[in-house]
């Protein structure tokens, strides 16, 4: 049998979809590497926070046998994220499109959240320091304590007046990187802010996106009235100052995580609505669109399932900028002392560097330390994807 007639019969080889091909060609980026390196740190240090940083022991032996006592402390936020993310790495060895196991992490969390809310009590009154009185009366065969073993709000009244220390300035308890004005471990919030930082970030960027496709869509590929409609109310939301309207929503309405979230998503959304609006005039034009038109689809598969893919790489690049921009704006309303009241910030924690007379430079260098590089490793993901989606880039490599 003549070589020819091998390669012939031999199978197909597997062709890497395009989804695959850009992402091998932005993961042989350094910048890219370094970047996601970081956000996936900071992801598994906020899927874990309930088990770094707690005042709970994660196991003890006692009369009662052996106990979890963190368990029992879980809010429903934290298990559902623990079920979203182990989904999540499952779904992922999964030989299915990237949109279905999306859609399959997005049920779950609908599912799991739901369940969570209903199921999971936490105790309404935590005694942060009832463990640590426990092991020190001898009640504990043995404890295991987290790496850190300070919860975010426990400001460690069992050792008496307690403030702003540097770090490692104590010796019977040694806090890594200092304590806040109320005597909470830095550290700690450090690590159960990640959580807002990252939630924020992401579901704000996907509000806009959300909507900006929708609209985005829309205009480019009916044109016309719909175009010229759809550009005006673009330009209205351009003209809305999204710090200036968060303040005003915040003296009115009080402080809140979700209308954070929902302001600075529908009103990021028309930069989002441009780039695919652009990207739609150009791809209705083409063969593959007349024909999907012709053979009869709605209009929601014309859209959504022939268009969208093949215009989605200019807005990947912009939401990659939108999370760091998203994450900004909280630290920036937390920072002037209008953001989250208990839960801890980043930005709230740099707003205590400059309260007391003197300045305190642990609270300014580790959170404004996190709040950069979180922005910096969004850019450089973000920058990649530019370089790898830009023809005209590849060109001229």
């Amino acid at each position: 049998m003549t070589e020819s007639s091998q390669e012939a019969l031999a199978p197909p080889r597997h062709r890497r979809s395009y989804a695959a091909q850009v992402a091998r060609e932005v993961l042989l980026r350094w910048g890219a590497r370094i970047g996601l390196t970081w956000i996936l740190l900071l992801v598994m240090v906020a899927v874990f926070a309930p088990f770094l940083a707690t005042s709970h022991p994660l196991l003890a032996m006692g009369e009662g046998g052996l106990m979890a006592p963190v368990l029992a402390h879980l809010t429903a936020a934290d298990v559902t994220l623990l079920v979203v993310f182990f989904t999540a790495v499952l779904v992922s060895f999964l030989p299915r499109p990237f949109w279905h196991k999306l859609l399959a992490v997005l049920a779950m969390l609908v599912i799991s959240g739901s369940i969570s809310a209903f199921t999971v009590s936490p105790p309404e009154l935590v005694i942060y320091e009832q463990h640590r009185e426990a092991e020190a009366a001898g009640q504990y065969d043995w404890v295991m304590w987290a790496p850190v073993p300070y919860s975010p709000k426990d400001y460690l009244r069992d050792f008496g007046d307690t403030g702003l220390e540097a770090p490692l300035s104590e010796e019977i308890r040694r806090h890594w990187l200092g304590t806040e004005e109320n005597g909470a471990d830095v550290l700690s919030r450090m690590i159960h802010a990640s959580r807002i930082a990252l939630g924020i970030g992401f579901i704000a960027t996907g509000i806009a996106l959300g909507i900006g496709i929708i609209v985005g869509g829309l205009m480019g590929y009916f044109s016309g009235i719909v175009d010229i409609i759809g550009m005006r109310i673009v330009e209205i939301f351009e003209a809305i100052p999204t710090l200036f309207l968060l303040l005003t929503f915040v003296a009115f309405f009080g402080r809140s995580l979700y209308m954070m979230m929902i302001i600075i998503g529908i009103t990021s959304w028309s930069g989002y609505a441009r780039y695919v609006r652009a990207e739609f005039l150009k791809l209705r034009e083409q063969d593959y669109v007349q024909a999907a038109v012709a053979c009869g689809l709605p209009l929601r598969s014309v859209l959504f399932r022939h268009m969208l893919p093949n215009g989605i790489a200019p807005i990947l690049v912009a939401a990659s900028f939108g999370v760091a921009s998203a994450i900004l704006a909280e630290a920036t309303l937390s920072f002037l002392g209008l953001g989250l009241v208990d839960d801890p910030s980043w930005g709230q924690m740099l707003n205590q560097a400059v309260q007391s007379s003197s300045f305190n430079w642990w609270m300014a260098a580790f959170p404004g330390g996190a709040i950069f590089l979180t922005v910096f490793a969004y850019n450089l993901v973000g920058e990649s994807l530019r370089d790898a989606l830009d023809p005209y880039l590849k060109k001229k490599a």
